[in-house]
């Protein structure tokens, strides 16, 4: 069955984003050879998840209030309240409020400094 092996995050400011992904999930990413795309490695080889890239967006920004029109890559947080705080000191916004997901955990989508939304799940088994 395909799976996904790799996300990009488009931004009209890349350094902007790339410090806004480093305060809120400690990403560091990299500038690859001269180009205008940086690699995101998002945790030690051999476990799971995926990595990405980060490159500049090509076309107008997105508006914040639009309905989610793309893929939304969720990631996997474990106090998704002091993620929620991070993002918001680093210049995001919340998209949609934490919600439950009965069995799953805790989501929240949030708006990086790009407008791009991306989810975060605090799983947690007993949710209800």
């Amino acid at each position: 069955m395909p799976r996904v092996v790799h996300f990009e995050i488009h931004a009209a400011d890349p350094e902007r984003a790339r410090l806004f992904y480093g305060h809120v999930f400690e990403w560091d990413p990299q500038q690859w050879e001269d180009q205008p795309y940086w690699l995101i490695t998002t945790g030690p080889q051999g476990t799971p998840g995926i990595d990405g890239a980060m490159l500049p967006r090509r076309g107008p920004d997105p508006e914040r209030s639009q309905p989610v029109n793309a893929f939304v890559c969720t990631i996997g947080v474990d106090d998704l309240d002091a993620t929620i705080e991070r993002a918001m000191d680093a210049g995001g916004a919340i998209a949609m409020p934490r919600t439950t997901v009965p069995g799953v955990g805790y989501l929240a989508y949030l708006n990086d400094t790009e407008g791009n939304i991306f989810g975060a799940l605090q799983p947690d088994d007993a949710a209800a």
